[in-house]
């Protein structure tokens, strides 16, 4: 159901751009340069072309709001704190790695 409702979507928005995508036509005397931009040969935009267009500014601001927190991320020095806290986790891994090796030992061989 929701492929079937995706492809009726799909082709609706398609059909409806297809409308927005007319050339321009030339004289048959005088021959013109043929326009890079459709939109810009019609003056308007096609349903395609808004969502597309709509899609890469969302995207753009995304982008820049990520990379915004980004560096405000590393204002805060988040690397050197969790340095930091490795170092310091490490340290005591090891010290009750030690104490845990010895207790083992003695159950082990009892005098």
């Amino acid at each position: 159901m929701n492929k079937l409702l995706t492809i009726t979507v799909l082709v609706t928005l398609l059909g409806l751009s297809a409308q927005g995508l007319r050339l321009p036509r030339q004289a048959e005397g005088t021959p013109e340069e043929p326009v890079a931009d459709v939109a810009e040969a019609d003056g308007e935009q096609g349903t395609l072309e808004k969502l597309t267009s709509a899609a890469k500014s969302y995207y753009e601001t995304s982008i820049s709001t990520a990379s915004s927190w980004l560096d405000s991320i590393d204002g805060l020095k988040l690397k050197e704190k969790a340095k930091n806290a490795l170092s310091d986790t490490t340290v005591a891994v090891i010290t009750y790695a030690g104490i845990l090796q010895d207790q083992v030992y003695h159950i082990l061989y009892q005098q």
